[in-house]
């Protein structure tokens, strides 16, 4: 197994000690959503969705309603959504979605991060052909019949269905659909009593690069060093598991 095995096994536990940092990229999206529509989940399916997923990774109640009043707040921060885009060592490529309320500081830091960790950052729209946006959508499958829920879903937009293992090694449903169909197949799961477990909008890759056991370890330090930046919300590879 050697240096590569514990790599893996180290960045396991971090990620498991990374419950605070997610904690706050969700409030900075409750934040986000509320400037952008309104305090009102009802009326707001950004907000809603923002609010889903806490929920779906435990968020405490009292830290959502704290986010949503700072959004309120006219002094609260204003954020800027940027897409960075480039490759890590070995060809594979990375793009990294942040929210900031200073550009300069953000760009610094994740050009800082390629740098130091043989990777090269590249111009926005680079990658177009290697990620898709995609609306992704999770649930309990329990004794669903997916084969007619498929059918039933093409009209909302349904590109794709299937059952993977989450974190804890339980069956969960995922469901993709097209970027523009996001809030069509939302609607179409409250109306068939579908609980979602997490709605987002996230980077899909269409091709996938092959790395050996000590390649990936190169790869995944650069990846750590993004996720671990406060502005970073997502990071995407095209690395083959």
């Amino acid at each position: 197994m050697g240096r590569a095995y514990e790599f893996r096994k180290e960045r396991k536990f971090k990620r498991w000690a990374k419950m605070s940092i997610q904690f706050t990229r969700l409030g900075k999206e409750i934040v986000m959503a509320v400037k952008s529509g309104g305090p009102h989940v009802e009326t707001n399916s950004r907000l809603r969705t923002a609010v889903q997923n806490g929920k779906a990774v435990n968020m405490p109640k009292d830290r959502i309603d704290a986010a949503i009043k700072r959004a309120i707040s006219k002094d609260e921060t204003n954020y800027e959504e940027i897409v960075y885009e480039g490759y890590a060592p070995h060809g594979v490529a990375l793009l990294i979605e942040t929210a900031t309320d200073n550009t300069n500081r953000t760009v610094a830091n994740v050009r800082s991060y390629f740098n130091k960790n043989n990777g090269a950052l590249g111009k926005t729209g680079a990658l177009d052909f290697i990620f898709h946006r995609k609306s992704v959508f999770q649930f309990d499958p329990q004794e669903r019949d997916l084969e007619e829920l498929e059918f039933e879903l093409i009209d909302s937009g349904l590109e794709d269905i299937f059952v993977e293992e989450d974190a804890e090694g339980n069956d969960v449903a995922v469901l993709h659909t097209s970027f523009e169909d996001f809030g069509k197949m939302q609607r179409a799961l409250e109306e068939k009593g579908i609980e979602v477990k997490s709605a987002k909008l996230e980077r899909v890759a269409q091709s996938f690069i092959e790395v050996s056991e000590e390649q990936a370890v190169d790869v995944l330090k650069l990846i750590d060093k993004l996720e671990e930046d406060d502005d970073v919300q997502a990071v995407y590879h095209n690395m083959a598991e």
